[in-house]
């Protein structure tokens, strides 16, 4: 299986982003896509816990995007988390069940944060879907999601 791979340095110290990955408060100020609001509805930060989000589409390009692709507007998220090392490995699986005509499946995204001379590196590495558009997909709304946590850090 193939992975994509995003990498980002931020001018932050890595307990400032794993607190930015790790709780509701920091989810919801960066973790969506443009154009999409998150609200988390469970956290249970270990390994066998889950987060569950619910992402809307709010702007009128999104929402447009999501009803010719018949998708609805509103999409609940599960993550399941497989590794939990503060403040340096985080690794959950996401489950992909809302994709027409596809069965549900899970795929894994692993997020490393490690300090480095400008501040902090944090890499996400993550599977590749059922195809190419949707990797695709997941690549762009997972790059835009990096340079949402870039703004949210100022760096």
């Amino acid at each position: 299986m193939t992975t994509s791979r995003i990498e980002r340095t931020y001018a932050a110290t890595p307990e400032r982003l794993w607190q930015l990955w790790t709780t509701a408060e920091g989810i919801e100020s960066w973790w969506s896509p443009d154009g999409f609001t998150v609200e988390v509805g469970k956290l249970d930060l270990q390994p066998g816990g889950e987060l569950i989000y619910t992402m809307t589409a709010t702007a009128p390009e999104q929402v447009a995007f999501m009803e010719g692709a018949g998708l609805p507007l509103s999409t609940e998220s599960r993550k399941t988390f497989v590794d939990v090392d503060e403040p340096g490995r985080l690794a959950y699986t996401s489950l992909a069940d809302f994709i027409p005509g596809v069965d549900p499946y899970d795929f894994l995204t692993v997020v490393g944060i490690e300090p480095v001379e400008a501040g902090t590196r944090v890499t996400m590495t993550m599977d590749a879907m059922h195809d190419e558009e949707w990797t695709q997909r997941l690549l762009m709304g997972r790059t835009n999601e990096m340079d949402n946590l870039g703004r949210v850090v100022g760096g």
